[in-house]
């Protein structure tokens, strides 16, 4: 817990906001994808992953970028310990590699996904995409909020971590 304590220390002062999930568009659309996520309040987990990944001023640069965000509560969902370890310095790779697994090169939209089966992402696997009585899964996660804008892309947020499948 100390590790994401001071990753999240480390991560205020970059600020990666999102606002709540039923706050629409965050307001977000003069800020980038970090600082969308960061007032979100419910990717703090999220954004100390990007930190400790060293991801953060990639997804504050031009983009644009589609961001499949998983909240504070997918994160928990996962198996005790896994955030902790995937925080270590000697993890950064592989956490570099599923959180990569989350994004998806240009601007995707929603009326764009919703006619996809998959896409190619930054991390070179591709996700898969359906849509079942409404609702859009990407691969097993379910996209809660969709097209929240941000000046350098649009974000879907997920409740679930989707990882990247095993080489």
């Amino acid at each position: 817990m100390t590790i994401i304590r001071n990753a999240i220390a480390a991560v205020a002062s970059v600020t990666v906001a999102l606002g709540a999930a039923n706050a629409g568009n965050y307001g977000a659309d003069k800020k980038d994808i970090v600082d969308t996520a960061v007032e979100a309040g419910q990717f703090e987990t999220l954004a100390t992953a990007l930190t400790a990944a060293g991801l953060v001023e990639t997804l504050k640069g031009d983009g644009p970028f589609t961001v499949f965000a998983p909240t504070d509560a997918a994160f928990a969902a996962l198996p005790a310990g896994t955030v902790d370890t995937l925080l270590m310095p000697e993890n950064k790779d592989q956490l570099t590699a599923i959180l990569t697994y989350h994004v998806v090169p240009g601007k995707v939209k929603a009326a764009d996904v919703v006619n996809l089966e998959s896409a190619t992402t930054v991390n070179g696997a591709d996700i898969s995409i359906s849509v079942d009585n409404g609702t859009v899964m990407i691969n097993d996660a379910t996209v809660t909020t969709a097209d929240v804008k941000a000046s350098n892309g649009v974000i879907h947020v997920i409740d679930k971590v989707i990882m990247p499948p095993s080489n």
